[in-house]
């Protein structure tokens, strides 16, 4: 007969045996035998030896002396191929890191290659030429598309091709920017005055356009200090028979290119005149020491605006010049 104890009366030691049926009652409760009982007792089942489903624990790493990482007698532990795959990653980051540099300073000098053939080009003013309208230092854009293009409009001019592509004649009156033809390689800037077929010549001080004097109107005389000394200089508005007006600047009469020849343009020709009439080699001066007639193929591009302007002996790699400009003269739309 089982008698019910409860935790607190369980007995302790070898007397105590458990019962398999226990199974079978609660969980809290404990069955043990009588002395009474005995003949009862069922016969105890052969006890099997236990076998533990429970994995064995990993082997403990053995502590270095300087107390600071483990290690153990096998090969290297994952941690530290998994950190040489790390470091090799790095270093093929580094490499990917190099090539997106690379890549993204080609696609920018595509974008203003492409930009500089086909769109718009920087120019600076370097002389006096083109004064009182363009002044040296002015920093100006040229339109490329205005007149189509040519061999010219790609950096230093490779003989791809002949002629001009999409090409429109400029307009008398025009600012352009051209390449010298006797050398195709040096940029010059001057005003068109002879389209093809025109016959152009200074009488007197006065330019004359297929054998009709230009329509001109003093705005101002003053006095300029120049590297020739102080000089009279007057002002003078022309009007080109097209309608198209403009200041140009004259030294008074007596100057070299102010009584010239007629000059014929010939087809395809342009003939090129600078604003500082007396300061100015332009097609008046034969093409072998000066400009002479322009071919279509030459041209660059048309003057658009004056972006900044800088006062001579200012320049972009001497820091402490840039506060030398002439602001009233910023984004100027030429004439």
């Amino acid at each position: 007969m089982l008698d019910r104890m409860s935790e607190d009366q369980k007995p302790q030691g070898d007397d105590v045996k458990t019962s398999d049926a226990a199974g079978a009652a609660s969980a809290g409760d404990v069955y043990v035998w009588t002395e009474g009982d005995k003949a009862e007792k069922p016969a105890e089942a052969p006890v099997e030896p236990m076998t533990s489903t429970t994995p064995v624990a990993a082997k403990r790493p053995v502590w270095s002396d300087d107390g600071d990482a483990p290690f153990e007698d096998a090969p290297a532990p994952a941690a530290q191929k998994a950190d040489k795959s790390s470091k090799a990653k790095q270093g093929g980051g580094a490499g990917d890191e190099t090539m997106e540099i690379v890549k993204t300073v080609v696609f920018a000098l595509l974008i203003a290659m492409v930009l500089r053939i086909f769109l718009f080009q920087p120019f600076t003013i370097p002389s006096a030429s083109m004064e009182p309208n363009l002044y040296e230092g002015d920093y100006i854009v040229v339109s490329k598309w205005s007149y189509g293009y040519s061999r010219h409009s790609i950096p230093f001019s490779p003989p791809l091709f002949d002629g001009r592509i999409l090409g429109s004649a400029p307009k008398r009156g025009d600012i352009v920017v051209f390449k010298l033809p006797r050398d195709d390689k040096t940029d010059f800037i001057k005003r068109v005055i002879g389209l093809p077929g025109d016959r152009i010549q200074m009488i007197a001080n006065k330019l004359y356009i297929n054998d009709k004097p230009v329509q001109d109107v003093v705005v101002s005389q003053q006095e300029i200090n120049d590297i020739f000394g102080p000089r009279p200089v007057t002002e003078v508005r022309e009007t080109l028979p097209n309608g198209k007006s403009f200041m140009t600047q004259d030294f008074g009469p007596g100057n070299d290119l102010d009584d010239t020849p007629v000059y014929e343009v010939p087809a395809g020709h342009y003939f090129m005149m600078g604003d500082n009439r007396d300061n100015s080699i332009d097609s008046r001066v034969e093409q072998s020491s000066g400009v002479g007639m322009v071919p279509a193929e030459n041209l660059v591009g048309k003057a658009q605006i004056i972006l900044f302007s800088w006062k001579p002996g200012a320049s972009l790699f001497k820091p402490w010049t840039w506060g030398n400009v002439r602001l009233d003269r910023f984004f100027d739309v030429l004439h």
